[in-house]
């Protein structure tokens, strides 16, 4: 790519990024054929029933480190997370470098390793999902392991054709050549333990479309404020302060695209609907909630945390929660879920429990520590 970097500055964010403000036009998005000599588009019509949007630059957009100092980039530019050498080198190769290597990816089993505690609905037309998603920094027991929670936008089967578009957040832990391992689900590690707000997308169930964050061609962002792969900073702490980050993925009615949006009204930019087969159209399922890797590298199971590290009855303060579930139904409404099941494949090791009240709607706490005296 012929990227005319700008620099931030001189100076790393407090961890240890290097954020580059990169002419809009000119991300990695407009490299691909259907895009090339294009520009960003305007913002789409809203859901109807989400809350009325933030005024520009309000607090919602300082929830990264490097916007501590009260950086930010130019308007026509946008922030995007340098890939640093040693990145490169955490990657089994070039090519593989930002996608996740292929994987069964049905929920309602544990598959090389990965474990997961979900809320999801299935069984009709949805055109966008939102969620609150609270954010910790738990523990991850080696470098071939990660734990992660997000939001899973999904059409097709689960065979080769599965289209999803994801977004949340992540930790992976400081490691060298993790992508020796087979199952291992991003080559694209980070280094550190911080958790880090993430992007992704298929068309192929993980085989050769998509990447994360804008590794590839495909995700067009539009905000200058955000930097995909950044830390998210705060985070929450036991008993102490608690700190979520709301998401909204939804549909353009007019063009057709995906849209993502953080808290009330913070554009962060689109995946545009050709990078689609099945979600040209709608999605057939939405899935809230975490997952890690389990591999048994010592002969028992994984201490990684998911969510808090803490289990799901602990509650409030303690256990980690997704709340304010909702989708986007075929007119561009925002709706309560209907039946949401619930779904965690070791309940001993990761646990979930969900319940609605007026003000968090929809909710459920989710997590565990992973090996315990009942998950050996």
């Amino acid at each position: 790519s012929n990227l005319s970097f700008s620099f931030l500055s001189d100076q790393q964010s407090p961890d240890g990024d290097v954020i580059d403000c990169v002419p809009s036009h000119q991300q990695p998005a407009f490299d691909h054929p259907q895009l090339k000599g294009q520009k960003p588009l305007d913002p789409p019509e809203r859901p109807e029933g989400h809350s009325p949007a933030s005024t520009a630059g309000s607090a919602e957009e300082n929830f990264q480190a490097w916007r501590l100092s009260g950086e930010s980039c130019p308007e026509g530019t946008i922030p995007i997370r340098r890939t640093s050498e040693e990145d490169m080198v955490r990657a089994s190769s070039f090519r593989s470098f930002g996608k996740k290597l292929k994987r069964h990816v049905r929920r309602d089993t544990n598959s090389n390793g990965h474990e997961h505690a979900v809320g999801y609905v299935s069984g009709d037309q949805y055109y966008g999902a939102k969620a609150s998603i609270n954010v910790w920094a738990p523990s991850v027991a080696n470098q071939y392991e990660f734990s992660l929670s997000q939001m899973w936008v999904i059409s097709g089967s689960f065979g080769d054709d599965l289209n999803t578009i994801e977004a949340g957040w992540q930790v992976r832990t400081s490691s060298f050549n993790t992508e020796l391992a087979c199952w291992q689900v991003s080559p694209e590690l980070y280094g550190d333990n911080y958790p880090r707000f993430f992007t992704y997308w298929t068309t192929d169930a993980y085989q050769a479309t998509g990447c994360y964050n804008l590794l590839c061609s495909g995700f067009v962002q539009t905000n200058n404020r955000i930097a995909i792969g950044a830390a998210i900073s705060p985070t929450s702490s036991y008993t102490g302060g608690q700190f979520d980050i709301s998401l909204l993925i939804w549909k353009d009615p007019k063009h057709g695209n995906w849209w993502l949006e953080f808290g009330s009204g913070v554009l962060v930019g689109y995946w545009p609907s050709f990078l689609f087969t099945h979600l040209r159209e709608h999605a057939t399922m939405v899935q809230f909630g975490g997952e890690t890797v389990n591999s048994r590298a010592s002969g028992f199971h994984t201490a990684t945390q998911m969510g808090s590290g803490h289990f799901a009855g602990e509650g409030f303060g303690k256990a980690s929660y997704f709340r304010n579930l909702q989708v986007v139904d075929w007119d561009n409404n925002l709706i309560p879920l209907s039946n949401l099941k619930l779904l965690a494949d070791h309940p001993n090791c990761y646990d979930i429990q969900g319940g609605i009240n007026r003000v968090w709607g929809d909710y459920f706490y989710y997590g565990g520590p992973g090996r315990n005296i009942r998950c050996p």
